[in-house]
């Protein structure tokens, strides 16, 4: 299951993250977002979802929340 469809406020732990980009991984990387972390979806917008990971939140677009795999 991705991101675009687990529920709001429920905490996911990230499984893998299927992306072919290497900065993007490092980046997501960064912000804390790699397999074995918790991940939280504040809300579905129209193009993007508002995430909480380790505390902070980010916006990201549907493409990106569709390659995290989450349990």
């Amino acid at each position: 299951m991705t991101l675009l469809n687990v529920q709001e406020g429920i905490e996911y732990i990230i499984k893998d993250i299927m992306t072919d980009d290497d900065e993007l991984n490092a980046f997501l990387f960064s912000l804390g977002c790699y397999a074995g972390e918790s991940i939280t979806v504040i809300s579905h917008k129209k193009g993007s979802c508002v995430v909480s990971i380790k505390d902070s939140r980010y916006s990201i677009d549907n493409g990106l929340a569709d390659s995290i795999s989450v349990e």
